[in-house]
C-alpha cells in the first residue's frame, strides 16, 4: 500500500465514523419505537424481540467472519460493500408494512454492521502507528459510543413529528455521506496473514445462535417445555457447541480459543458479556414502561432515559480513577453490586411512581454498567499482546453482541410469561383479547379502543409486574457474576499477567 498523507489520513478516519455512528444509532434508536410499532404493525412481544435481535444475532454471528473476509479480500471493498448492505437494509425496513419484512430488514441490517465495525476498526493499523494509533481508535471507540446515547433522543423527536419509518430514513443520508469519502479518501489494505474462513464453522454458529434465541423468544407463546422451544434451544446450543469443538481442533482456527488462557480476557468477558445482557434487557423494557405505562411521547420517553446514559457515562469516567487507586477487581465488583442495586429499587415502581424514584434507577443502573464495562473491557484489551489484538478485541465484542442478544430473549421472554400470568381481562371479543395479551401495547391500544380504563389499568399493573421479574433475575445475575468473576478478575492486569507488558489501554 502506497504511503498515505497525515492530513488524508485523518480525513480518512473521519470517512469511518459515519458509518460507526450510524451503528451505535441503531443499536438504540429503535427502543423508543418499540410501543409504536407494536400498535402500527400489530406486533406481539415475541415480534418486538425479533426487531431487536434479528439485528443483534445477525451482528454477533458475523463479526468474526466478516473482520477475517475484510482482512483477506481488501478492507476498502468490503467496507463498502457493508455499508451498501446496511443501507439497502435501512430502506428495506423504511417502507416495510408487515412485522415479517421489517424482521428480514433489521436483520440484514445487522449483517452490514458485522462489516462496518471489525473492518472499520482493522483499517486503522495500516494508516497509523504508536501514539497515533491509540487516538484514532478512541477516535473511532468513542463515534460509535455517540451514537448510543443519541439513538433514543433522536428516535423520540422523530417519532414525535414524523412516521415511525423515519428512524430508518435518517440513516440513509449519513451512509451516503460515509460511501463517497470513504471511496475517495481511504487507502485499500489487506492482511494475508488472516485465518481462512471456515464456511460450515460460520454456518454453524449463525444457525446455533438464531435458532437458540428463537426457542427463547417463543417459549411464552408456545410453552417452555413444548417441542419448538427444546428443538430451538438445545439444537442451537448443540450447533454453538459444535462451532467452539471445531475451533479448538482446528490447526488455522478463526477463533483464537487460546485466549481464554488469558485472566483477564476470560473473566473480564464474563463480566462485559453479563452487564451487556442486563443493559440491552432493560433497554427492551424500560422505553416500553415509561411510553405505556407512565403515558409519555416518545421523545418525553427518550429524554427520561437520560439518567441511565448520564449514569453509564459518569460510572465509565470514574471508574478509571477508582480502578488506578484500588484496582479493576474492586471497581468491576463494585459496579454489579451496583447495577444489582439499580434493579432492586426498579422493584418499587408501580404505575402510580412518579419519575424521581425511576430516574434514581435509572441512574444507579448507568453508573453501574459504566463502572463495571468500561474497566472490564479496558483490561481486557490492555492484556491482549498486540499481535492479538485485533482478534481477541473482535472475539469480546462478539460475545458481548451475543449477550445482547441473548438478554433481549431471556429477560423479553420472561416478561411476556409473567405479563400473560398477571394480565386479569374482562370479557372481550376474541382478537381484543388476543391483542391484549400479545403486549401491553396491544392492551393500551384495545382499552382506549373500548374505552375501558379498567383493562388499561389491569394491562400496566401486569407489565410493571412482569418488568419487575425481570430486574429480580438481573439482580442475581449481577451478584452472581459479582462473586463469580470478580474474585477471579486481575487486580491490575496490566501489570500482573505474564502475557502482556502493557499498561490497559484508556480506550474501551
Amino acid at each position: 500500500m502506497a504511503p498515505v498523507s497525515s492530513r488524508r489520513r485523518w480525513w480518512a478516519l473521519l470517512s469511518l465514523l459515519f458509518g460507526l455512528l450510524v451503528v451505535g444509532l441503531d443499536i438504540t434508536i429503535l427502543n423508543v419505537a418499540l410501543p409504536t410499532l407494536a400498535v402500527d404493525l400489530d406486533a406481539s412481544t415475541a415480534d418486538l424481540q425479533w426487531i431487536v435481535d434479528a439485528f443483534i444475532v445477525a451482528l454477533a454471528a458475523l463479526l468474526l467472519p466478516a473482520g477475517i473476509l475484510g482482512d483477506r479480500l481488501g478492507r476498502k471493498k468490503v467496507l463498502l460493500s457493508g455499508l451498501a448492505i446496511f443501507g439497502a437494509a435501512c430502506a428495506l425496513a423504511a417502507v416495510a408494512d408487515t412485522v415479517e419484512v421489517l424482521i428480514a430488514a433489521r436483520a440484514l441490517m445487522g449483517v452490514g454492521a458485522a462489516v462496518v465495525m471489525p473492518v472499520s476498526i482493522a483499517v486503522v493499523p495500516s494508516m497509523f502507528s504508536g501514539a497515533e494509533r491509540t487516538r484514532a481508535v478512541a477516535l473511532l471507540t468513542a463515534g460509535m459510543a455517540i451514537g448510543l446515547p443519541l439513538g433514543p433522543l433522536l428516535g423520540g423527536w422523530l417519532l414525535e413529528h414524523y412516521e415511525w419509518n423515519s428512524v430508518f430514513l435518517i440513516n440513509v443520508p449519513l451512509l451516503i455521506l460515509g460511501l463517497i469519502a470513504i471511496a475517495v479518501l481511504l487507502p485499500e489494505s489487506t492482511d494475508r496473514n488472516a485465518p481462512r474462513l471456515q464456511p460450515f464453522a460460520v454456518a454453524a454458529a449463525v444457525l446455533g445462535l438464531g435458532a437458540f434465541v428463537y426457542g427463547i423468544i417463543e417459549a411464552p407463546v408456545d410453552g417452555w417445555l413444548s417441542a419448538s422451544t427444546l428443538v430451538g434451544g438445545l439444537g442451537g446450543l448443540l450447533l454453538i457447541a459444535a462451532f467452539i469443538a471445531s475451533q479448538v481442533r482446528s490447526d488455522a482456527p478463526m477463533v483464537d480459543m487460546g485466549l481464554f488462557r488469558d485472566r483477564a480476557f476470560l473473566w473480564g468477558s464474563v463480566i462485559a458479556t453479563a452487564v451487556t445482557m442486563v443493559m440491552m434487557g432493560a433497554l427492551f423494557l424500560v422505553p416500553q414502561y415509561l411510553q405505556i405505562v407512565e403515558g409519555h411521547s416518545a421523545f418525553g420517553t427518550g429524554l427520561r432515559l437520560l439518567p441511565m446514559i448520564g449514569g453509564l457515562m459518569v460510572g465509565g469516567l470514574g471508574a478509571e480513577r477508582v480502578a488506578a487507586r484500588l484496582g479493576y477487581r474492586f471497581t468491576v465488583t463494585t459496579g454489579l453490586v451496583l447495577s444489582a442495586a439499580g434493579c432492586l429499587l426498579a422493584l418499587l415502581s408501580d404505575p402510580g411512581t412518579g419519575y424521581g424514584l425511576t430516574a434514581t434507577w435509572l441512574a444507579v443502573l448507568g453508573a453501574g454498567f459504566g463502572m463495571s464495562l468500561v474497566p472490564a473491557t479496558d483490561a481486557v484489551l490492555g492484556a491482549l499482546p498486540p499481535e492479538r489484538a485485533a482478534i481477541g478485541s473482535a472475539l469480546m465484542q462478539t460475545l458481548r453482541q451475543t449477550g445482547g442478544a441473548i438478554g433481549v430473549a431471556v429477560f423479553g421472554s420472561i416478561a411476556s410469561t409473567v405479563y400473560q400470568a398477571e394480565l386479569v381481562l374482562p370479557p372481550l371479543p376474541a382478537e381484543a383479547r388476543s391483542a391484549a395479551e400479545d403486549s401491553v401495547a396491544g392492551a393500551a391500544a384495545v382499552a382506549e379502543a373500548l374505552g375501558s380504563p379498567e383493562l388499561a389499568a389491569s394491562a400496566n399493573t401486569a407489565f410493571t409486574g412482569a418488568m419487575g421479574a425481570v430486574f429480580l433475575v438481573c439482580a442475581a445475575l449481577a451478584v452472581l457474576t459479582a462473586f463469580t468473576a470478580g474474585p477471579r478478575f486481575p487486580k491490575r492486569p496490566g501489570a500482573d499477567e505474564a502475557q502482556s507488558q502493557h499498561e490497559p489501554s484508556r480506550t474501551a
